[in-house]
């Protein structure tokens, strides 16, 4: 059991840490026995913890005991464990004859068998957490999982010293990880976009960008000559003679057969909705009302396909929340709905405000220059201000690789910048989510065949392929399992999951034992040491030590 003494401003981040860090732990309570023992920014109590963690960028009495001198340096720094780096967004406490890198010092007051280690981090690890939760990381760091490092860092520390360690890892048994493809819908139809920006913007795009791009090696000669059929076929198009070519629901569908995915919708016609500084940009609206893509709607809802909103106005007024979802609602007949908002708007305030407005799940935070972790973590986490409402991070979007602002990548760059996160999610857990928008399939972007390549390479790791929802849903089961324990002076737990018939359709969590005494040991990564894992469903529970 971990105990976890800290400030109570802080007792809110370190509650959604261990939601993440799925193991069991409580606030410490004097005269109780902890394997291991957290202290935050605070003197550490009088305890006989196996393991003692000082976090916190204050001078502490380990320093004067140790005779350590130390320096305080504000901003943004860096930590390196066992040669990995982890961003440190708050200040940093050096210490001396540690060459300022590694901010860890370790120590033990004796060499006897039942001697308390000892372990000095220079960082406030609860306020770090805090900091990626709501501020965010900038886009130099974007492809760091920084809170997953945390976390890593923390079962490194706690397992290397023979200490038993039960955990609910964020990975559905059976699968490697989960992956939500997400399809944001702004241009179901360029026969929408009559003599307006966006068909002046195609056509110029289709016709002249198309030749430049074919120039730097960003387009193929093919590609230049489909681009060109498809602006040449505009009037035919708008005629209603020739299929509309960004009409790529059938295409999707086909891509995807077999698999789970979400169509974020606009509920608004000619809406643009205002930005964080009351300005309203026109080309934000949208040209289709719900009704002018009925078949289009009624064809994902027979595939199986999860319908959400792609909010206007959701993220700063419930009201208009409400009535957005409810709009989508009426069509789908699903109890709950989740949201992306459109262009990603969003503030320190929307996420209570999208849960006043009946939202169960938010898909907002993610970057539009670049693709990475906003938020730090590959999992579903809560926002502070909320109670029901949980954030399914964006972590590839098409337009930032491919926009020349952005990313400005060609087809064949693409499988090398979304690597390393598929190496992230494989290795930590939790979920990759991708969005490709309805429109990239056609001319006159193209953008099919690095998502071909991408599913394929996807489908060769047997993750899990939900739904935003169904996602969500995983992780809201693994967050009500609970560790309870067996008596006051027994050190074991027992594992409690839900019931509830949406959580039994779900994939089973694992339980796995880090240190077990049992055979059936598997080895960890990067040096966790040797577990062993069980599969758990249902509310009889598992009894483990921990």
């Amino acid at each position: 059991m971990i105990g976890v003494v800290a400030t109570k401003d802080e007792h809110a981040a370190v509650a959604e840490f261990f939601e993440l860090f799925k193991t069991p732990w409580e606030f410490w309570r004097p005269g109780t026995q902890y394997d291991v023992l957290i202290c935050s920014n605070t003197p550490a109590p009088e305890n006989n913890a196996r393991l003692l963690l000082l976090y916190g960028s204050q001078r502490q009495a380990f320093e004067k005991y140790q005779g350590l001198k130390e320096s305080c340096v504000p901003g943004r720094n860096s930590v390196v464990f066992r040669n990995e780096r982890i961003p440190i967004y708050g200040a940093c406490l050096l210490l001396e004859g540690l060459q300022n890198e590694v901010l860890i010092h370790k120590g033990t007051s004796s060499i006897a068998p039942d001697a308390q280690f000892v372990v000095r981090l220079g960082f406030d690890l609860f306020a770090e957490v805090s900091h990626l939760l709501t501020k965010g990381q900038p886009i130099e760091l974007a492809t760091v999982p920084t809170l997953e490092l945390h976390i890593a860092l923390l079962r490194e520390l706690i397992v290397s010293h023979g200490v038993t360690l039960v955990e609910i890892p964020p990975v559905p048994a059976g699968h490697r990880f989960i992956v939500s493809l997400t399809h944001d819908v702004d241009h179901p139809r360029i026969s929408q976009h009559w003599c307006n920006h966006t068909m002046f913007g195609f056509l110029y795009r289709a016709v002249f960008g198309s030749v430049m791009d074919l120039c730097q090696g960003r387009k193929s000669l093919s590609q230049l000559v489909a681009n060109w059929k498809a602006a040449f076929s505009l009037p035919l198009v708008f005629a209603g003679v020739v299929r509309d070519f960004w009409n790529q629901v059938d295409a999707y569908l086909e891509l995807e057969r077999g698999l789970a995915a979400t169509f974020f919708v606009i509920p608004t016609k000619g809406n643009p909705g205002v930005d964080c500084q009351h300005q309203v940009r026109t080309k934000r609206a949208a040209a289709y009302a719900l009704a002018d893509i009925a078949e289009d709607l009624n064809k994902l809802l027979s595939a199986k396909r999860e319908i959400a909103v792609h909010g206007i106005d959701a993220w700063r007024d419930s009201a208009k929340g409400r009535e957005e979802r409810e709009q989508v609602q009426k069509i789908t007949g699903d109890r709950e709905t989740g949201v992306r908002m459109h262009w990603l708007y969003f503030d320190s305030q929307s996420p209570a405000t999208l849960e006043k407005a009946g939202f169960s799940y938010d898909s907002t935070i993610g970057y539009n220059e670049t693709i990475g972790y906003r938020a730090g973590t590959t999992q579903v986490f809560k926002h502070a201000d909320v109670d029901h409402l949980l954030e399914l991070p964006l972590h590839v979007m098409d337009t930032a690789l491919f926009y020349p602002p952005y990313m400005n990548l060609a087809t064949h760059q693409v499988k090398a910048a979304v690597l390393p996160l598929i190496e992230n999610v494989t290795r930590f857990g939790g979920v990759l989510t991708i969005n490709w928008h309805d429109r990239s399939l056609g001319p006159e972007r193209l953008w099919g065949d690095a998502y071909k390549a991408l599913l394929t390479d996807l489908r060769g790791r047997s993750p899990w392929f939900a739904t935003g929802s169904q996602a969500v849903c995983w992780f809201r089961k693994r967050r009500t399992a609970s560790f309870v324990k067996s008596g006051e002076n027994d050190a074991r737990v027992r594992v409690l999951t839900a019931l509830d018939p949406i959580s039994a359709a779900l994939p089973p969590l694992t339980l796995r034992l880090y240190n077990p005494t049992s055979s059936r040991q598997k080895e960890g990564a990067k040096g966790t040491g040797v577990f062993e894992d069980i599969t758990i469903d249902g509310s009889e529970g598992v009894l483990v030590a921990a």
